[in-house]
């Protein structure tokens, strides 16, 4: 009897094979209270084991074979910069010194505390990144307790899907070079670090399928459907038949969009869409304009500020945002720093108390203009950098125009200050805004007469318009970008941007998932930003469409009253 099991689909492609399960092993962390005289001995251990650690990463982020995506090594780069992290080392040693306990306990706390910082986080990408906290933490207590994670070893030609409670970045990588076909793992959703690497690595995946493990028997034959995020066990011969038809269409299907590659993005009428990369690392760049991509329409900087006891300085952000923007040849669009008041941004400042709401709270843009030093070292950076090729600035979490006003003024006395330095910067650096608080969608018309583009960041607006977690698991089924309060705001947001004639461009998920393409298109969406990865099937689908039809149809589904018909609607989308 066949067995249907669902949960989040992350990572797209229809596999037919044998489960191999990862047998991480429940870590029994022991707590035990030292003598005086074994204090700075235990010190020395912990420092042993994370320095094995370490060595653990080095030796599997050798082994990434050379032409793989850069993002997938800085996953790596990541874990390493982690262990050395002083919120970690620090905070462990002082806990073995301080209350006399051993590594393993003295570990335990800290990861703990670290955790409950994570999970106060409004950004939710960011707050996902406890996962890496989870995985560093764990790399070290493994060592300390001399219980190594078994890797599954592949075994002759037959492929294999590898089913987890979880999985960390390097155990992604080894199992890559395995040839592993797919990954079900109980835990992570679509933002965690097996999703992002299993999208760059062109694996399919499924995650948050609860009890996988338990369900799923050793050897046993499944389907995964990464897309739809289904998995069926013990398929029955109709079921198999099925499936590989599928696989077959899809193969053709990634065949053809190769081809793509130096085709322009122009509808079957003859409209031009531009289509951009969302990035994080120079190296994404290069990935980014194989597949076609036009330009970079999201670089976050966040990353700059993270994992370290210090600010970067103007020079350490000008050397990153040189590279980025040296490395592209069409426009490169940066975010200001979206980092809330619950990240410990500055070390000389006391954090205060943990708001209630986060995401609701001192984050942003808010906390840029609360905190004017600094966001102006910054913009300064940025200007810097504008004189290397065409570069503009967008302005995250923009819900009034007076926030707009007052960035604008902090940007255009930097820039009056550097060239009274005699420094030199870009002639025409715009000044953008990034829509992702209904405020910002609903007053859109007001801020296009004041702001030089507008972005539309779709996981912020909708979780915000619809007042649900989409990293919560209790509520993350509401998270629905055909909401059609969401679909009015993007609308509004694009005529406004019509309307004032400055470009307006989504650097949201919606915009990198073909199921959308054609609705956004018929929004009047041109400009699209999305992970380098998707950008030749989001094309795919803008050549066979015919916007013309599509703006005419989706006018029409947008004045419906009735959800149904509005769905139906937008199903039919698909032939036009």
């Amino acid at each position: 009897m066949s067995l249907w099991l669902s949960g989040v689909g992350v990572s797209r492609g229809i596999v037919i094979a044998r489960v191999q399960k990862l047998h991480a092993g429940e870590l029994d962390i022991p707590e035990r209270t030292l003598a005086p005289g074994d204090i700075e001995g235990e010190i020395v251990r912990f420092v042993g084991a994370q320095r094995r650690a370490r060595e653990q990463l080095r030796e599997v982020r050798e082994k990434i074979p050379a032409g793989t995506p850069g993002d997938i090594a800085a996953f790596i780069d990541t874990h390493i910069l982690m262990l050395d992290d002083r919120s970690i080392t620090d905070t462990t040693v002082a806990h073995i010194r301080n209350q006399h306990i051993n590594a393993e306990a003295a570990l335990r706390k800290t990861k703990d505390a670290l955790i409950a910082v994570f999970e106060q986080m409004d950004d939710p990408y960011l707050r996902t990144r406890k996962d890496d906290v989870e995985h560093v933490c764990a790399r070290i207590q493994r060592v300390l307790l001399k219980s190594e994670r078994q890797l599954p070893q592949k075994s002759g030609a037959e492929p294999y899907v590898t089913v987890a409670d979880d999985i960390t970045p390097a155990d992604i990588i080894l199992l890559a070079q395995q040839h592993v076909a797919a990954f079900v793992t109980e835990y992570g959703g679509p933002l965690s670090h097996t999703a992002i690497l299993a999208r760059s690595l062109g694996i399919p995946a499924i995650v948050g399928l609860r009890d996988a493990r338990r369900l799923l028997r050793e050897g046993e034959e499944i389907i995964v459907d990464g897309e739809a995020g289904h998995v069926l066990a013990t398929p029955d011969d109709i079921a198999l038949d099925f499936y590989r038809a599928k696989q077959r269409r899809q193969a053709q299907y990634r065949a053809g969009l190769v081809r793509l590659r130096g085709r322009a993005a122009v509808s079957r009428d003859g409209v031009h869409v531009k289509l951009l990369a969302n990035i994080e690392l120079p190296e994404d760049a290069r990935v980014a304009e194989e597949n076609g991509a036009e330009g970079v329409g999201l670089y976050r900087t966040e990353f700059l500020y993270m994992n370290r006891p210090d600010l970067p300085s103007e020079d350490e952000q000008l050397d990153a945002y040189a590279r980025i923007v040296s490395a592209m040849s069409g426009p490169i669009t940066i975010r200001t720093l979206d980092l809330g008041a619950d990240k410990q941004v500055d070390s000389g400042r006391s954090p205060g108390p943990t708001p209630n709401n986060p995401a609701l709270g001192l984050r942003a843009i808010r906390l840029c203009l609360k905190e004017p030093e600094l966001f102006r070292t910054q913009v300064r950076a940025l200007l810097r950098a504008s004189r290397l090729g065409r570069m503009q600035i967008m302005l995250p979490m923009i819900s009034n125009l007076q926030e707009l006003r007052q960035a604008s003024a902090v940007i255009a006395a930097a820039r009056d200050e550097l060239l009274g330095e005699g420094r030199e910067i870009g002639d025409d650096v715009a000044i953008g805004v990034m829509i992702e608080v209904p405020a910002a969608a609903l007053a859109s018309p007001m801020l296009a007469r004041h702001a030089r583009f507008f972005s539309i960041g779709t996981n912020d607006l909708i979780q915000y318009t619809l007042a649900i977690d989409r990293v919560d698991d209790e509520v993350n089924y509401l998270y629905d970008p055909l909401h059609p309060a969401v679909l009015q705001l993007i609308s509004r947001t694009i005529e406004a941007g019509a309307g004032a004639d400055i470009p307006v461009a989504m650097c949201g998920e919606m915009a990198g998932d073909p199921r959308y393409t054609r609705l956004l298109l018929g929004l009047g969406l041109t400009e699209f930003s999305m992970h380098p990865a998707s950008v030749l099937e989001i094309k795919r689908n803008i050549i066979d469409a015919d916007v013309g039809r599509l703006r005419a149809a989706v006018a029409e589904l947008l004045r419906c009253t009735e959800l149904q018909e509005m769905r139906d609607r937008i199903a039919a989308l698909d032939e036009m």
